[in-house]
């Protein structure tokens, strides 16, 4: 009974940690444009909003990208400059020319946005649990992805300062909210 106590206590303990852990891990990735990102490196020193993807999605992914857009669209309006990265999270058919294809309907500026790909179906799970708490999965005898519909906001260290709800058209005005927050802040 004791034993089984302390293995509880131990493994609580490790979740605790692993939750309590908001830095974003190092991702080798590629853009739309096929140029070397090095995640969060490339971000570092700014704020920056995270989501995953994926190009043949049928649910969630054409909404999401459609919110990525319009908080595009809003941080233009307030002048505020942050960048904005669309992670695949099916890297095997996700190639640069796919991504490109894809985004080319949510008008972006790729001065600002990144879609992301260039390693491995494991690489990002991972990176995805460890990162951001954000599982994903791929879905049996089907060519979709499970993955989390979170906007992560992340400050200039690297850190998951805040998560919002990808899905709902209202957490643009909250991110864009936050970040004037944060930026007068800093």
């Amino acid at each position: 009974m004791k034993l089984r106590f302390w293995i509880s206590i131990i493994f609580l303990l490790s979740i605790t940690a692993a939750c309590g852990s908001k830095d974003v891990n190092e991702l080798s990735a590629v853009n739309q444009h096929g140029k070397e990102v090095s995640v969060p490196q490339a971000y570092a020193g700014e704020y920056w909003v995270a989501d995953f993807i994926f190009t043949n999605c049928e649910t969630v992914c054409p909404p999401m990208t459609g919110n990525m857009s319009r908080l595009q669209a809003q941080l233009e309006q307030e002048n505020l400059d942050v960048q904005l990265v669309s992670v695949s999270v099916d890297p095997e058919n996700d190639t640069p020319e796919e991504l490109l294809s894809f985004a080319e309907n949510y008008q972006p500026n790729y001065e600002q946005w990144d879609f992301l790909t260039g390693y491995s179906f494991q690489e990002v799970k991972e990176w995805s649990i460890k990162s951001f708490q954000s599982p994903v999965k791929k879905m049996e005898d089907s060519n979709q992805v499970a993955h989390g519909t979170s906007f992560f906001l992340v400050d200039p260290d690297g850190n998951i300062a805040e998560t919002y709800s990808g899905t709902k058209a209202e957490s643009v005005a909250k991110i864009v909210e936050d970040l004037k927050k944060y930026k007068s802040e800093s």
